[in-house]
């Protein structure tokens, strides 16, 4: 997804990009196309497939879901494809959990690149600061697999999978036949916000000084719609 900005930028871990600028961002999104398995040929072949077509929405499920007229107003959408699995179970089994924890992460780095830029109108928040040392930490080390129990109601709206036969003469490290599996997860937007709000809280739970508590919650007021409109590439 490309954008033309101007002004002062925050990376998000979309690929999206906020600014604040008194001009309007064009926004070009390059279409999201499901791909003929013949044409795929990395490192291995596809011998096995649940579709003739590799779905598009493995690649970007949210420019996916917006060209095929999906709601992406009520709804958000995510994907994850799994790692070759020795089985077509494992690889989806897989693919299940870790679009969940993918939520999360993307969640979690939001709320970090938030904190960690200054905007106006709010407070800075020095991470380096000792009295966030606490905070620091459990951002590092804790928040991604809290935030993972918050998400309440994705579900999984379609799955892909496929055999290949990956071949040294391919360039593959050896010669193996393995599965991967994709899923495409709906979630409810007002249900992801509640998710972010709830994260958000529990980071300013985790100030105890006064001063830095309250820039963190300034830094924080408006994440969860920012989060959403992120997604939606509206900022």
């Amino acid at each position: 997804m490309k954008k033309i900005l101007t002004g002062v930028c925050i990376l998000s871990l979309t690929g999206l990009v906020a600014c604040s600028s008194s001009k309007k961002a064009v926004v070009t999104e390059r279409p999201v196309e499901d791909v003929k398995n013949t044409e795929i040929k990395k490192e291995y072949e596809v011998r096995d497939a649940s579709s003739n077509f590799r779905p598009g929405w493995i690649e970007d499920a949210e420019v996916w879901a917006k060209q095929n007229e999906k709601d992406t107003d009520k709804n958000r959408f995510f994907s994850y494809e799994s790692e070759p699995k020795v089985t077509r179970g494992i690889a989806c089994d897989i693919a299940k959990a870790n679009v969940r924890t993918d939520i999360a992460s993307e969640i979690t780095t939001f709320i970090e690149k938030t904190l960690g830029t200054t905007q106006e109108g709010n407070a800075s928040v020095d991470m380096n600061n000792p009295k966030l040392a606490p905070l620091k930490e459990y951002m590092e080390n804790t928040m991604a697999e809290k935030i993972q129990s918050m998400i309440h109601g994705a579900a999984v709206v379609k799955t892909y999978w496929e055999q290949r036969e990956f071949k040294k003469s391919l360039g593959a490290k050896e010669d193996f036949k393995a599965y991967t599996c994709a899923v495409l997860i709906r979630m409810d937007a007002d249900r992801l916000k509640k998710s972010v709000e709830e994260a958000a809280s529990f980071v300013v739970k985790k100030v105890d000084d006064p001063e830095a508590k309250e820039n963190v919650k300034k830094a924080l007021q408006n994440v969860s719609d920012n989060f959403i409109k992120s997604r939606k590439g509206e900022i």
